[in-house]
């Protein structure tokens, strides 16, 4: 969990989060819980008030940490509350973070995408072009020359990197997104780094893919703003 932490934001000195860990990423969130089962992770964006952060960690003693807890959301009200006495709250987050298997599919279809070839993803995926020489390392799944699917390094550390994913939506539902991430994961290996997939409790189809690759469940993210 605590590389799950280290790859998604960036950190002061204290270990106070700063800002989202990509380019052009903006604040972190107020307040990082995450829930495993050996315990909680708790971390606080640095302008956070020191009596807001006890009010917080009051009110994260009541979890209790179990074989269940990276399979359920935590509930988020009572962090809420207490972050609403200091500002009005923005945004609130939920999700489950994944860890791989060591076995991973073997993915001969799919193809690294560096500068050289990064003119596939302009057809369908464009968006992922400018990424191309940062979000390393970067594997798609190319039919007739057309990147259909692409998986890629979206926040890292020298110690882990977190997925980004996404499949055109005119080829989605056929087992595309799987075959980039499992290609993606073995990638980011070769580099000596752990790989982690992370998602929200209400995508369905990013859940699927973490089903079928296997993904072990390590913890349950909340992310408040």
């Amino acid at each position: 969990m605590e590389l799950h932490v280290e790859a998604l934001f960036t950190h002061d000195a204290d270990g106070r989060l700063l800002r989202v860990n990509e380019s052009g990423g903006g604040p972190a969130p107020r307040f990082f819980l995450g829930l495993t089962s050996d315990g909680l992770v708790v971390h606080f964006r640095n302008d956070v008030a020191a009596q807001v952060r006890s009010a917080l960690e009051r009110a994260a003693s009541s979890l209790r940490a179990g074989p269940h807890a990276a399979r359920r959301p935590i509930d988020p009200e009572p962090f809420r509350a207490v972050l609403a006495r200091a500002s009005p709250v923005e945004r609130t987050w939920l999700g489950p973070a994944f860890a791989f298997p060591d076995a991973l599919p073997i993915t001969p279809a799919v193809a690294r995408v560096t500068d050289r070839n990064a003119e596939c993803l302009s057809a369908l995926l464009g968006g992922w072009v400018a990424d191309v020489p940062v979000c390393q390392p970067m594997v798609a799944l190319v039919v007739g020359r057309r990147a259909v699917s692409v998986c890629c390094s979206v926040r890292k550390t020298e110690h882990a990197h977190e997925a980004g994913v996404e499949t055109a939506t005119s080829m989605r539902g056929r087992g595309y997104a799987a075959l980039v991430v499992a290609a993606w994961a073995r990638a980011v290996r070769e580099h000596g780094c752990v790989p982690m997939y992370s998602t929200s409790w209400q995508n369905e189809a990013s859940r699927s893919v973490a089903r079928k690759l296997d993904l072990v469940p390590f913890g349950s993210d909340l992310h408040i703003t």
